[in-house]
């Protein structure tokens, strides 16, 4: 049986990007001609997709451009049957001190998308990307899609914003969009800006001891494939339309667990030392992360692939391969 995506033209933001360079990779896996918006930079790189073999890159038309660009949106959507936005200012740390640039990219971009698809010719879906930080702290668990909005970072606020600009576009205009909201995702190709490579690159750059923020928060950790596969098996579900709908394993892990297994997976123990530049804010901490995934599972045939565990072996082989991406003296943001 061939796939939905076979032959149908796609556009995807944020291509360049950690969850984006594996959904180009599965959508030309799938029979899609795939269109990638890669942020423009003077010594064009094409960011994690130089990650990606090379006979599937021969098979994505790059775009450059930038997602607060109106009009390069616009004519990059025009023809195109779906559309990904994963374009985002995803650093948390970062948006304490630049909360315009949030707004810009994540808002102001989201807008862009939301404009050009109403001019498209014959769009079937636009999957917009959200996060699980949009629910804050959770005030119950599992968390459904139902949960409160707590912007308790001016990123999740951000976000929020975003999400539901998205949402009014379908009430107002008939929009078909799918509010995907995955999870903690982690995988290869992601930095240390996230606390599974900088646990990880620390142990296996021969670190004396692990320099981590607070110890105590659950998250949700979702395997990278596994979120891609669930961002298109939502694009083709008629049933998604208009819906938001949560990304995630339905378990949660502390992340000192996450960092045991990892020294288990290195076959290092080492002391952790708590690095007061790695703390939130206290009103910012989001303390407990953890997915109602039935919803999902209900309009789609998902499943994750990956436990955690297998995910957590598959990710630290490939930082042990790049190593060199890694500075692992100074904290990511």
């Amino acid at each position: 049986m061939s796939h939905p995506l076979l032959g149908k033209q796609v556009f995807v933001t944020g291509a360049d990007g950690f969850i984006g360079s594996h959904l180009v990779e599965l959508l030309v896996k799938a029979g899609a001609n795939v269109r990638a918006l890669v942020y423009y930079n003077s010594w064009n790189s094409i960011g994690w997709l130089n990650d990606v073999n090379a006979d599937i890159i021969e098979n994505v038309d790059i775009l450059f451009g930038d997602i607060r660009d109106t009009e390069r949106i616009r004519t990059a959507v025009l023809d195109c049957d779906y559309v990904y936005h994963l374009s985002s200012l995803i650093g948390i740390p970062y948006s304490y001190d630049a909360a315009r640039s949030y707004v810009e990219t994540n808002i102001v971009g989201a807008l862009n998308v939301l404009e050009a698809v109403r001019s498209a010719n014959h769009l079937a879906c636009l999957v917009h990307t959200s996060t699980s930080e949009v629910y804050g702290t959770a005030q119950h668990v599992p968390i459904s899609e139902d949960h409160p909005l707590v912007g308790q970072s001016p990123y999740s606020a951000s976000k929020i914003g975003a999400d539901k600009l998205a949402e009014s576009y379908h009430l107002s205009f008939g929009t078909p969009i799918v509010t995907a909201r995955p999870f903690n995702t982690f995988g290869p190709r992601q930095t240390a800006r996230a606390v599974i490579p900088t646990i990880a690159s620390q142990l296996l750059d021969g670190h004396d001891k692990l320099t981590l923020g607070a110890l105590s928060p659950t998250r949700d950790f979702n395997y990278v494939a596994d979120t891609a596969e669930a961002l298109i098996a939502l694009s083709v579900a008629d049933r998604a339309i208009g819906k938001t709908v949560n990304i995630g394993t339905g378990e949660e892990w502390s992340i000192e667990q996450t960092a045991r297994m990892l020294m288990k997976i290195c076959g290092r123990e080492l002391p952790i030392e708590c690095d007061e530049a790695r703390i939130r804010p206290a009103n910012s901490e989001v303390n407990r992360l953890l997915a109602d995934n039935t919803l999902l599972k209900e309009l789609t045939d998902w499943q994750p692939r990956h436990s955690f565990a297998e995910g957590l072996e598959e990710t630290v082989a490939w930082i042990r391969n790049n190593l060199h991406h890694f500075n692992t003296k100074r904290y990511a943001t």
